[in-house]
């Protein structure tokens, strides 16, 4: 196993927008009054999308463009769980789960297991899957104000119903990493975080192809290797990069009616690499000035290839989309392609498209 992850950056440009929002606004005496999600750094606030909501918009994305049958949720009370079922259900496998439940004992005949009253026996059959999926939220890279306009419900008798909104303009910078060896790859052993399988789903599994493999970080009391379920290298290249390619079509946020907005990337990084650390956090950064201008942090581009050099694996694919960049910074990244070998930049979906096709050359 050689740890590889795809360590992924991208920047997102949005024109009055209001993607994620956070309930009633407070200021205004409107009782549907929205207002959008903010934090404060340094005393200046900057607007966002959650982590969950970016997922939300990915996981979709993969449903309407890639065909992905995605998990059904089961509601119980005040929990929500998915089938848990990452063999069948690909969006369980990338984006992780937690299931707490009693299941039937079925003893080797395939029969159901019954006490002295008559019930079915039940066990433990609580799975938990930490997501091979990764991300950050999207977070504007400069102090944003935003501004709450009126908008109203008219095309009825009698008065207006009046609401406001939090809209804004701004570039938003996100992180990813995806785990390419967990993709596809699943622990059985009774471990808090690692039992990703019932025994029910592990024979599935290896009846459909898979097999096992040692897990080379977990270790038994008597120090041999812990077993992993993995299933085909076909199935697991084809999740992988469906979930790449998905980056190309991502859609979603609110308000998108009257506030439609493109947030598919402008700027993307794509790279193979054999740490968890991400690299590419300070890319994008404002100008440190009270109008807090956007800047492409070249240098800080270039230490991270150099910081970062034995641990990237093949070439660092740069994609950007036409207009979205000025001629100084396009100029730049020009000249840090001639400059090294290992990295390419062109467009957007080229970038894309050049990444997945390295990525079917180092999946295992």
């Amino acid at each position: 196993m050689k740890n590889l992850k795809t360590q992924g950056f991208v920047l997102i440009d949005v024109d009055v927008a209001a993607l994620n929002n956070a309930g009633k606004s407070t200021t205004t005496n409107l009782d549907n009054g929205v207002a959008t999600k903010k934090i404060i750094k340094n005393g200046r606030k900057y607007v966002y999308v959650s982590g969950q909501a970016w997922r939300y918009w990915w996981r979709n994305t993969l449903q309407r463009t890639f065909d992905w049958n995605l998990s059904p949720i089961t509601r119980d009370k005040k929990i929500a769980f998915t089938a848990a079922n990452p063999i069948q259900y690909p969006d369980d496998d990338i984006f992780g789960y937690m299931k707490a439940a009693k299941g039937e004992v079925i003893n080797e005949k395939g029969e159901v297991v019954k006490d002295k009253k008559g019930n079915p026996k039940l066990e433990n059959v609580t799975v938990t899957r930490i997501s091979p999926l990764k991300n950050s939220a999207l977070v504007a890279v400069t102090a944003t104000t935003t501004v709450e306009n009126w908008s109203s419900m008219s095309r009825q008798d009698g008065d207006a119903v009046p609401y406001t909104k939090e809209e804004y303009s701004t570039i938003m910078k996100g992180m990813f990493a995806l785990d390419l060896e967990q993709v596809g790859t699943f622990a059985t052993y009774n471990k808090t975080g690692f039992k990703n399988l019932t025994e029910a789903l592990k024979k599935e599994a290896l009846d459909g192809g898979a097999k096992t493999i040692s897990d080379d970080f977990v270790k038994k009391a008597n120090g041999e290797s812990q077993e992993l379920v993995r299933m085909t290298k076909d199935i697991r290249k084809e999740r992988i990069i469906d979930t790449i390619y998905a980056l190309k079509y991502i859609s979603g946020g609110a308000m998108q009616t009257n506030n439609m907005a493109d947030v598919t990337p402008k700027f993307i990084i794509l790279s193979t690499m054999t740490t968890g650390n991400h690299p590419f956090s300070h890319v994008a950064i404002n100008d440190g000035t009270y109008n807090q201008n956007f800047v492409l942090n070249i240098e800080g581009l270039k230490e991270v290839i150099k910081d970062y050099k034995e641990q990237f694996e093949g070439k660092i694919f740069i994609g950007t989309r036409s207009g979205f960049l000025d001629k100084e910074d396009m100029a730049a990244l020009e000249n840090l392609a001639s400059v090294h070998d290992q990295v390419e930049v062109s467009s957007i979906n080229t970038a894309v498209d050049n990444y997945c096709a390295q990525l079917q050359n180092q999946i295992s």
